[in-house]
């Protein structure tokens, strides 16, 4: 009998993508034969106080792009996780540290669920936005 695909899900805003984003998504595609991302639309971003420099469209576009993706998907809730995970048969659920603990009551619902904080690497979307920024009024 043949093994069952194992289905990874990675969720987050992936704002300009950077090195730390992809060993991210690299790490995380390599636990599995399938990954997915729940990119956070602009209108859960919002509600979450937060806005992207670049667009859903931009990001998801970005995002097929990258060799260690499969699937993108849009994250409109806090409860798509729990959707995704169900509908997509996912066995590994992957955040980044920042996140830790945040997600293990996703174990409660799925027991066999597998929940992962990766550590973040040494880039960081905020640094980039600021230096931007700065850049930005140094040319004004």
């Amino acid at each position: 009998m043949a093994e069952k695909e194992r289905t990874v899900l990675v969720a987050g805003t992936f704002d300009i993508i950077h090195e730390s984003h992809i060993s991210m998504l690299r790490n995380a595609r390599n636990l599995g034969d399938r990954l997915v991302v729940m990119l956070s639309t602009d209108e859960f971003n919002a509600g979450k106080g937060k806005k992207a420099y670049q667009d859903y469209n931009t990001r998801k576009f970005v995002l097929e792009a990258i060799r260690y993706v499969d699937l993108v998907v849009p994250e409109q809730t806090w409860e798509d996780k729990a959707l995704y995970i169900d509908m997509l048969d996912v066995d590994i659920f992957a955040m980044g540290d920042d996140w830790r603990g945040k997600f293990d009551d996703l174990k409660d619902q799925f027991p066999n669920l597998k929940v992962m904080y990766f550590p973040r690497g040494g880039t960081s979307t905020t640094k980039i936005k600021e230096d931007i920024a700065r850049d930005y009024q140094d040319k004004i």
